[in-house]
């Protein structure tokens, strides 16, 4: 750090940090204060999605909160739940948008299927998708036309991976044969065919059970496609969603049934307008603009 001081005037964090002691982040407040460097922090996440026990995140949180000389959050919950535990102020800022501007006007496909999406991805630990799952299985055959499309990556059924989670596969290919289900297993998609696979849903179901905000909420709100939220984190508040009650405690089927019902029935039209989005960006530009300035 004290050797490239000179070639920056405010240290913006954002998140890349798992890996790095408390102590470490220690040191980085020492070096920065030491160099007359000012510390921005975005709080993304109050709970880490990535890590089963919280308490090393906690830890991080423990530095750079306090010793932050400017935070921004997403969110009004965020924000209040910051200011009950570390007694500090953050300023609530909106994510911009994730999807690029040609992709955020890019027409929605027509097909005559309900698509419920749920992409189980890696299985990350705040992830719980097999109760969701089979939730979604059994109400989906009531709704005319509905059908759910179940993502994963092959890593789940690797016994060498990090990410191994033994008996996921199994079922959600037993339901498959059961034709209750279409499952596509595969590698991470990249940015293109993501949009592509988002697009195609009518709605996305996120299966958390603990986290703070979401970038695949604000990929969904920028391509039209409906998510069904959990009710842990400060989804809601983030961008327009439905919810679902689900959290460490559990799943309560019931509320999910209902949103998945509301959501065929109603079909909500939940999608940024591009101009906004545009004009949102540059809003939270010349915030940040701001921000840096007060502090120079």
């Amino acid at each position: 750090m004290d050797e490239h001081a000179g070639s920056f005037d405010v240290f913006h964090l954002h998140f890349g940090f798992d890996a790095q002691t408390p102590e470490a982040l220690k040191e980085l407040l020492a070096a920065l204060r030491r160099n007359g460097k000012p510390l921005v922090y975005t709080v993304y996440d109050l709970i880490n999605p990535h890590h089963v026990d919280e308490g090393e995140h906690q830890a991080q949180l423990d530095v750079l909160i306090p010793g932050a000389d400017r935070l921004i959050t997403l969110t009004p919950g965020a924000a209040q739940e910051i200011a009950a535990r570390w007694g500090r102020t953050a300023t609530v800022l909106p994510h911009p948008h994730v999807v690029e501007p040609d992709g955020l006007v890019r027409p929605r496909p027509r097909h005559d299927a309900f698509t419920v999406g749920l992409h189980a991805k890696s299985i990350r630990p705040n992830m719980d998708p097999l109760p969701v799952v089979r939730v979604l299985a059994d109400v989906l055959p009531e709704l005319p036309g509905a059908m759910l499309r179940v993502d994963c990556h092959p890593d789940v059924d690797d016994p060498a991976s990090h990410w191994y989670a033994p008996g996921v596969l199994d079922e959600l290919r037993g339901l498959s044969r059961e034709g209750r289900l279409e499952l596509s297993v595969h590698d991470y998609f990249d940015d293109d065919a993501l949009w592509d696979y988002l697009i195609g849903l009518d709605v996305s179901v996120l299966p958390y059970r603990f986290g703070t905000h979401s970038g695949w909420l604000e990929a969904c709100y920028d391509l039209g496609t409906t998510v069904l939220a959990p009710s842990c984190g400060f989804y809601p508040q983030q961008r327009p969603c439905l919810t679902y009650g689900h959290d460490r405690q559990g799943l309560d089927a019931e509320s999910l049934r209902d949103a998945v019902r509301t959501a065929y029935e109603e079909r909500p039209v939940r999608r940024a307008d591009p101009v906004e989005r545009g004009a949102e960006r540059f809003r939270i530009a010349r915030a940040h603009e701001a921000l840096y300035a007060g502090l120079l």
